[in-house]
């Protein structure tokens, strides 16, 4: 159901998404259809903390087991292809050969290269997409039979790279574009999770990119609906974790399904590689419209934030500082969270990474200490069974100050707090990687001012201090 605006008598009328042919449903009695709510509040921090209530209208859990379900960090080969570093596809067709052009991102070697990455700094996830034949004719040519989703490209050692990934502690992502063809998916999925799990492979991130095949069904349309939650109860069956792209805004069904960990379904970090763009002030409407569903691999961490490093015809721009994509890692829950830029890039600003690598994807607690939409969000999450919080601020196009109490924090403990903020020259636009890290030492009696640049932000890790601590780090005080 979309909810659509008539900005003139500003009223808000329902419609249901029909099929191909315009049919708005099929239903078989006896039926029951979803819950619809509305959530109301003065106050914009509220209507944040109510959306469990559309978690908890779902029902409970159906799978028998979930010790298997384990939330994470990863990096992926992916982002290079955005930047046209590399190429999805392994060649292109010339006279029925399939030709390599030495650009494919998905080889052995690259792979092994963020395998090693991944082992060095704690993460336990690869992505890679394009592993698979079929991508060399698969955009623009919907047809039913382009991807198999067994058959690597002669460059990607599928067996070389799972002893190496599990010999160094690191667990591959399983890739599945269907380009749109989702019967062809469906008629290959228990053939594609035993080829996952034969290889050492518990996760899957999906694709759904184009028409859907054959009939040209909506994405959001009752048919596609109902193929996400097969494929959810499915890879649930098989013990496998699923990351959707391209799919229907989720609503609360991560309850039921609680291997479905998280999936696109709005405008992500990508959007920026090969359009104008997410205005800043996207990702401070996404916590009260798409977020209030469920968790999204929003896939943030952009370090370099200008599209030309590896093709100088592309002028697209992040719309965002440095400060601010590390804010992100809270602002936008995600169990399954991407460290979506190139290991290169990090590598220049290991100070910054160091929240990346620090910041918890599982949470004990969640606070809203400020938030307007579309203006900005101030966010505290207290990682799972750990006394250690962290903190997101952002802010739309308009540089601000904002405010919040930390009096969450155990009373008469001592904590430090380190800072990730913006620079006071940052900008998105004009000096995205200015920015400063600080450390202070707080209490349950400090609120916190934040100053945010303009498309910016602030993270801040909260951890108990040590005596040594006590000793050396100053007492915040607000600017």
């Amino acid at each position: 159901m979309n909810l659509l605006v008539d900005r003139s008598s500003y009223t808000l009328s329902a419609a249901l998404v029909p099929d191909a042919t315009g049919n708005k449903a099929y239903l078989q009695a006896p039926a029951r259809t979803p819950w619809r709510t509305v959530i109301v509040s003065d106050k914009a921090t509220e209507i944040l903390a109510a959306n469990r209530m559309i978690l908890n209208l779902n029902e409970p859990s159906k799978l028998p087991n979930t010790a298997w379900i384990k939330p994470q960090k990863f990096i992926g080969v992916w982002w290079e292809m955005h930047l046209n570093k590399s190429s999805w596809d392994y060649g292109r067709m010339t006279g029925g050969t399939l030709v390599p052009h030495g650009r494919h991102g998905a080889n052995t070697a690259n792979v092994k290269r963020h395998i090693d990455f991944a082992a060095q700094h704690g993460i336990p996830g690869v992505l890679v997409e394009g592993w698979n034949v079929g991508w060399e004719d698969w955009y623009g040519n919907w047809k039913e039979n382009v991807f198999d989703f067994v058959t690597p490209y002669p460059d990607y050692d599928i067996k070389e790279l799972q002893r190496y990934a599990k010999s160094k502690g690191v667990k591959i992502i399983m890739h599945h574009e269907t380009s749109g063809s989702v019967t062809n998916y469906e008629r290959q999925m228990d053939t594609a999770y035993r080829c996952m799990l034969k290889h050492g492979m518990n996760a899957v991130k999906t694709g759904y990119v184009g028409r859907i095949i054959p009939r040209g069904e909506h994405h959001d349309g009752q048919w596609m609906v109902n193929h996400y939650l097969r494929v959810a109860e499915k890879t649930g069956r098989y013990g496998i974790m699923v990351d959707m792209h391209e799919p229907v805004r989720p609503t609360g069904l991560h309850r039921t399904y609680p291997n479905w960990l998280a999936s696109e379904a709005a405008r992500g970090n990508e959007f920026n590689a090969w359009s104008a763009g997410n205005p800043p002030a996207h990702e401070t409407i996404l916590p009260f419209t798409r977020l209030m569903g469920g968790p999204m691999d929003y896939t943030p961490g952009i370090f370099e934030t200008k599209m030309d490093t590896y093709d100088t015809s592309r002028h697209f721009v992040v719309h965002t500082t440095l400060a601010k994509q590390l804010a992100l890692y809270v602002t936008i829950y995600s169990p399954l969270q991407m460290a979506a830029d190139l290991p290169e890039h990090y590598a220049k600003y290991p100070d910054a990474f160091r929240f990346i690598k620090d910041v918890a994807v599982d949470w004990d607690d969640t606070r809203y200490l400020a938030a307007e939409p579309g203006e900005y969000v101030f966010t505290a999450r207290k990682a799972k069974g750990s006394p250690n919080w962290f903190l997101g601020a952002i802010t739309n196009e308009s540089a601000r100050s904002v405010t919040g109490k930390l009096d969450f924090l155990e009373k008469g403990r001592n904590y430090v707090a380190t800072l990730y903020r913006d620079g006071d020259g940052a900008h998105w636009k004009d000096a995205p990687k200015d920015y400063l890290i600080e450390r202070f030492l707080v209490n349950s009696y400090t609120e916190l001012e934040l100053h945010l640049a303009p498309g910016g932000g602030t993270a801040i890790s909260i951890k108990p201090a040590t005596p040594a601590d006590m000793l050396r780090v100053p007492m915040y005080s607000a600017r």
